[in-house]
């Protein structure tokens, strides 16, 4: 699935809004928008209204006409922006159905894979959790699994977009593998894990086509709010023939159906819904999948955020940085020892130590490397009689044994342990029974991750780094990152307990991980966000799946967040406003005749009660159509303390929301004035 930006109005996907528009005109999709379900029924009833006096000659039927048409648009529009907001999505589903299409599964018999010769060719949809299944050079992976024998090369660019291969093998945190994904090199057998219909792929159709997209509670609360003003203003209007007969007049219904539809909300109510979907629509172009709108929201109010050290807030791959040697050993000598220990070593280790070293990268002739292993810790080469290593201290001068010069093996270690306190590793080289000094690693620091950490400290948003290193080097990193707090030597337990803690204390947490170990720690937390490369195990346990597996990514996820709420709360704040400014235009407008002293209300000077109130609902209509992108886009987010971002919100949406009606209401009365409209 491709991330590239999409644009808003192409000709598809405006033909099939405009379509949609249309069909969103059933009362049973019209009746989840209470307020522009309202204004359909007025508008219907209006129609009614204005047929039977067509038919009788009564009222004024130009007039009345129009406030119809424009009513029935104010609906179109509503419903407008929603298909817009789905369409967007529906296209990337069509190109994931298609690829789910094509899936078909060679199923192994019995029940151990790696054993298991015989297969049979079966439809992907026929297969049950627990089936094994074999995928070979070239096929496609038939459904959401497990490796449970052998390694290969992974494509996964129609799920991801991106081209690059990646390794999946059994074991480990890399074993997960998704349905429409092809293998590109050897084979795997892979152990079913989710049923048909139920899996990744499917959720991310359901999710794109917004098929399954519940509203989150912020949405619901919104949505009784708007409702509960409609039926305010409802009962008010109602009130208001009777009010109007004891002061010895009368209003007409056309007028009074447009003053409630100027009245109630309807701006906000239209873009409601299209601002949920857009913000879910950015979360999926963003490589990222939510199981649930609550998990976008919370992201938005997270206060505590929970970062693995390793490929997070460091480049994951430790890289050498000074050659240390003993006393009576020269720098010259150990930096040549260490290279010829290390051009065998093809670990990301051993090459930085090569660069580091310079100078030629071939092996002598005849050199024998020395592989690392889990029993010896050490690696090197072996060159006739001669057999330099490098590895963990304890490790080297366990090798020496007897041979080692207790002063300089007490030298290596004072090197050692001042290496570690300052938070690197330290790996010694040796020269046959000659210790020679210390390889220097640490941990490289991913550029601009302090700068981004203190963006985040701008938001209020406090960052924790979770490590499995001892405290002292761990305090080190922390400090160099820019990370509020640590936590060294991290077990599941701990990382379970420390979110426990932030949650009892009311503040909302958001963590990443991809292994199993990480898997209680994702569920507790408020955003959990497991990587798709990571188990089955952290990937259900997740609200969120990053199809990139990009740990650094969750910092995005949190503006995301933030950008889906300010995007409502602007557009809230101008509905609201806007409503204010429109009841300045069409209330004088109607009472004015009744309470000529009214006309003091009357700033803005309109041609006509008549022209008045059809400008006040044309503007009411054609608001909706022009803060269309603003709801797909979304408000442009940049981090700033809560109280900051709210006084920006009310100085642009509050009082542009109160300036625009004002302008737009009268050039429009204007042009309805000029062409004889009204």
């Amino acid at each position: 699935m491709s991330n590239a930006p999409q644009s808003l109005f192409t000709a598809p996907l405006m033909s099939a809004a405009v379509r949609d528009s249309f069909v969103k005109l059933d009362p049973r999709l019209l009746i989840r928008n209470p307020v522009m379900f309202v204004v359909a029924l007025v508008a219907a009833l209006s129609t009614l209204l204005w047929i039977k006096g067509l038919a009788t000659g009564t009222g004024q039927p130009g007039f009345e006409g129009q406030l119809v048409f424009w009513l029935w648009l104010t609906v179109l529009f509503g419903n407008f922006a929603e298909a817009l907001a789905e369409g967007r999505g529906k296209a990337q589903a069509a190109s994931l159905r298609a690829t789910k299409a094509e899936l078909s599964a060679k199923r192994l018999a019995g029940s151990d894979g790696a054993l298991a010769k015989a297969w049979t060719n079966v439809p992907a949809s026929q297969l049950q959790v627990g089936d094994l299944v074999l995928v070979e050079t070239g096929d496609l992976i038939p459904a959401d699994g497990e490796v449970v024998a052998g390694v290969a090369s992974v494509n996964e660019a129609a799920i991801t977009g991106e081209s690059a291969p990646v390794i999946r093998e059994a074991g480990g945190d890399r074993s997960a593998v998704t349905a429409g994904t092809r293998v590109i090199s050897d084979q795997i057998t892979v152990r079913v894990t989710a049923a048909a219909g139920e899996g990744f792929l499917d959720r991310m159709i359901a999710l794109v086509e917004g098929a399954s997209r519940q509203k989150t509670p912020n949405e619901i609360a919104l949505t009784i709010l708007l409702a509960g003003l409609t039926l305010i203003f409802l009962i008010a209007v109602a009130t208001l023939p009777s009010f109007a007969a004891y002061a010895g007049g009368a209003i007409a219904v056309p007028v009074l159906v447009a003053l409630f539809v100027t009245l109630i909300p309807t701006t906000i109510s239209a873009l409601l819904s299209a601002i949920g979907i857009a913000g879910m629509d950015r979360l999926v172009r963003f490589n990222v999948l939510a199981k649930s709108g609550r998990a976008v929201e919370a992201a938005g109010d997270i206060d505590t955020l929970l970062l693995d050290k390793t490929g997070t807030i460091t480049l994951g791959d430790r890289q050498a940085t000074a050659f240390l040697p003993v006393p009576g050993v020269s720098e010259a000598e150990l930096t040549a020892a260490a290279r010829l220990a290390s051009l065998a070593d093809e670990t990301p280790e051993g090459r930085s130590i090569v660069v580091l070293a310079g100078a030629g990268d071939a092996l002598p002739a005849g050199a024998e490397p020395i592989a690392f292993t889990a029993q010896t810790r050490v690696s090197g080469v072996r060159i006739a009689d001669r057999e330099l290593v490098k590895g963990a201290v304890d490790a080297v001068i366990k090798r020496l044994g007897a041979r080692v010069d207790p002063a300089a093996a007490a030298a290596l270690k004072r090197i050692a342990d001042d290496i570690a306190r300052a938070g690197g590793t330290p790996l010694a080289v040796a020269d046959g029974a000659r210790l020679l000094g210390v390889v220097q690693l640490k941990d490289i620091i991913k550029a601009g991750i302090r700068e981004r950490f203190g963006e985040l400290r701008r938001m209020g948003i406090r960052t924790v780094m979770i490590t499995g290193d001892n405290p002292l080097t761990a305090a080190s990193i922390a400090a160099e990152s820019g990370v509020d707090d640590f936590l060294a030597e991290a077990t599941p337990e701990d990382k379970l307990a420390l979110i426990r803690q932030e949650q009892a204390g009311g503040k909302l947490v958001a963590m990443c991980g991809d292994g199993t170990n990480d898997a209680p720690a994702l569920a507790q937390s408020d955003v959990g966000v497991a990587m798709n490369t990571g188990t089955q195990a952290a990937r259900e346990a997740g609200n969120m799946v990053d199809l990139d597996s990009d740990p650094t990514k969750l910092i995005e996820i949190v503006g995301l967040g933030k950008q889906l709420l300010m995007t409502r709360g602007a557009l809230t704040t101008f509905s609201i406003s806007n409503d204010v400014a429109k009841y300045f235009a069409i209330l004088p407008a109607i009472f004015i005749v009744l309470y000529p002293g009214l006309g003091a209300l009357d700033v803005m000077r309109l041609g006509s009660p008549e022209s008045a109130i059809l400008s006040a609902i044309i503007f009411n209509a054609l608001i909706i159509p022009a803060l269309v992108p603003l709801a797909l886009k979304g408000v442009k987010y940049r981090p700033a303390p809560a109280g900051d971002l709210l006084a920006r919100n009310l100085a642009i949406y509050g009082v542009g929301g109160l300036i625009a009606p004002f302008i737009g209401i009268k050039i429009i009365d204007m042009a309805v004035t000029g062409l004889g409209l009204a």
